[in-house]
């Protein structure tokens, strides 16, 4: 199944401490006062989560056509945008939880592990 802004945004809330807040007039998501994702920039049909450099392209490789870097120094640092439509729920989950675990405090991303 693919992914809707109502799934990218449950997928966020899932995850231990996950609140929903807002920036730059977009839906954003954070843990511990960190921003992790965001939905609907530059428009509707896309999210954001803020990845590694590393985790970026990984997932650049497994689902080129879903994942791509934010325009300019945002995305040379991470900041990954996400197609929804071409996004797999369990992809996206698997870049959810890695964006999740880059901004969580250390004593809740290891709650995961």
């Amino acid at each position: 199944p693919h992914v809707t802004p109502d799934g990218f945004r449950r997928l966020a809330l899932s995850l231990p401490e996950a609140v929903e807040g807002a920036h730059m007039g977009h839906p954003d998501f954070r843990v511990g006062g960190k921003i992790f994702a965001t939905l609907g920039s530059p428009d509707a049909s896309h999210g954001m989560v803020k990845l590694k450099p590393d985790q970026q392209a990984l997932f650049m490789q497994v689902a080129p056509d879903a994942f791509m870097p934010a325009k300019g120094g945002w995305g040379r640092a991470g900041s990954t945008l996400v197609v929804l439509k071409r996004a797999k729920v369990a992809t996206l989950r698997d870049a959810m939880l890695a964006a999740w675990r880059n901004a969580a405090p250390r004593r809740l991303a290891e709650t995961l592990d």
